[in-house]
């Protein structure tokens, strides 16, 4: 009675122990067929959900894979876009300096040291409208072209190269125009002139050649806190073509850097006290020398790279000086300066120290070509590789940019990728003949080669790594990178 009070069911009354037993036996075994049957009919349902995640996850991966492929869609237009910009930027520019062409020949056949003519006027005007923003002009509606309202004391090799800036002070303006013109059409040819002659030094594989003919490259650099700059200078050259790939580095980073790979050879040297003998010994075994990747500033190791530059000049080989050799240079110009088979290869900041070292004077931003360009002639005409956004290679008397496409991607080491394979490129260059370069000096041919194919290298890995992009990853496409750009 309680129970029903309680709003319970009530219990069937059970007449004896076998009547109880039997209601015990149902209840169990429908307990038993309920527990049975309650996963098996619950396993269709799961079946059924897990097909619809598989479908939503293929989904998924399919708009992610189009979302992907939409974007380098979209990066290839911009990049073309961009392409097509500087296109008639430099359209713009040339037209301008044919402009300034005419009023400086007008200037000079009429009336050398008189104002300008009417027809100058207009032609000012012409190329006002049509310059780019920027440009300095004077009062009177004149386009300035020097630097600043100074004179600037020139190097003996500049003064040779302008021999009237002096004696003929009216006849400077005609002289920096001639300039800029040959660097505007220079700028514009480089990259179709300049690919063909680089495959033209590419040397054929044949069983005919012995090890170390195609190149044994020396890496003077690796110190206790820099030990993977030489190695990616070193192995990249290998992977170039060169046949033995040589690192002279400190005794802490020699361990280091054999640990990286065993196809280098390392010598534990290059703070060692008799570091110079050590390494001369060497270079008549060596087709090239790079200088500077991991090197650092401590002053016995700079002493011992100065030293070892001179001794290379001596033997008539080429010499690439990148990173910390370039803080050698800026300090002590004479170690390279004059030497015509010396390459410089700066980023922005290192170019800024050597020109400010050379000039006294601080950089003007505003024209990259024309301070290589005096940075080289200052040099005594060796060729600078400026890297950027577009490289620029000059040897002073032309200017050349290499245009290949690479990525947004600047991660730390690609210069070194770039000295190296620079290195292999530059003992190609030299021993082909003069017709396989038509006569362009083979420094500049090496570099526009090395600038591509660090360019390209960078473009292959970022389409695969995207912001994860290391010179580690480069250096695995410059077997493909090559081929394409130099065997196909």
């Amino acid at each position: 009675m309680a129970l029903q009070e309680q709003g319970c069911l009530p219990l069937p009354a059970l007449g004896s122990c076998g009547e109880m037993t039997a209601v015990q036996g149902t209840t169990v075994r429908q307990i038993s067929s309920q527990s049975a049957g309650g996963p098996s009919s619950k396993r269709p349902k799961k079946q059924h959900a897990d097909l619809a995640l598989d479908s939503v996850t293929k989904r998924l991966l399919e708009q992610s894979a189009e979302a992907e492929q939409s974007f380098y869609q979209m990066e290839e237009q911009r990049l073309q876009a961009e392409d097509h910009r500087r296109e008639a930027k430099h359209a713009r520019e040339l037209h301008m300096l044919q402009v300034l062409g005419q009023i400086f020949s007008s200037i000079a056949t009429r009336n050398p040291v008189a104002t300008a003519t009417p027809n100058t006027a207009t032609a000012l005007n012409t190329m006002e409208s049509t310059m780019q923003p920027g440009v300095p002009m004077s009062t009177s509606g004149q386009m300035r072209f020097g630097r600043s309202s100074h004179r600037r004391v020139r190097s003996p090799q500049s003064q040779a190269e302008w021999p009237s800036y002096h004696s003929h002070p009216q006849s400077n303006a005609g002289l920096v125009l001639e300039r800029s013109f040959s660097l505007g059409t220079a700028a514009r040819r480089g990259m179709d002139d300049i690919l063909p002659l680089v495959k033209n030094i590419v040397p054929q594989l044949t069983s005919k050649k012995h090890k170390g003919q195609d190149g044994r490259i020396g890496i003077i650099g690796g110190c206790q806190e820099y030990t993977g700059a030489p190695y990616f200078a070193a192995i990249s050259a290998l992977k170039v073509g060169a046949d033995v790939s040589h690192v002279f580095c400190a005794k802490a980073a020699a361990t280091v850097i054999k640990s990286y790979s065993p196809e280098l050879i390392v010598h534990p040297v290059l703070d060692s006290p008799n570091a110079v003998e050590e390494i001369e010994k060497w270079l008549p075994r060596l087709h090239c020398l790079v200088v500077g990747p991991g090197l650092g500033r401590d002053e016995m190791l700079l002493k011992t790279a100065k030293e070892v530059i001179e001794k290379s000049k001596a033997r008539d080989i080429p010499i690439v000086i990148d990173a910390d050799g370039l803080w050698l240079v800026a300090q002590q110009p004479s170690v390279i300066q004059g030497y015509k088979k010396g390459i410089l290869t700066p980023n922005y900041m290192e170019f800024t120290q050597l020109y400010e070292a050379m000039h006294h004077e601080p950089l003007d931003s505003s024209d990259h070509q024309r301070s290589a360009m005096e940075l080289s002639v200052a040099m005594g005409n060796l060729t600078v590789v400026l890297k950027g956004e577009d490289d620029l290679i000059t040897d002073g008397k032309k200017v050349i940019l290499c245009r290949q496409e690479g990525s947004g991607c600047r991660c730390g080491g690609q210069g070194d990728l770039l000295s190296g394979s620079l290195g292999v490129l530059a003992h190609w260059a030299y021993t082909s003949s003069a017709d396989m370069t038509k006569s362009v000096n083979p420094s500049v041919v090496a570099a526009f080669g090395a600038c591509s194919l660090t360019r390209q290298c960078n473009r292959q890995a970022f389409h695969k790594h995207w912001r994860a992009t290391t010179t580690t990853d480069m250096i695995q496409e410059i077997s493909s990178a090559f081929k394409k750009l130099f065997e196909s």
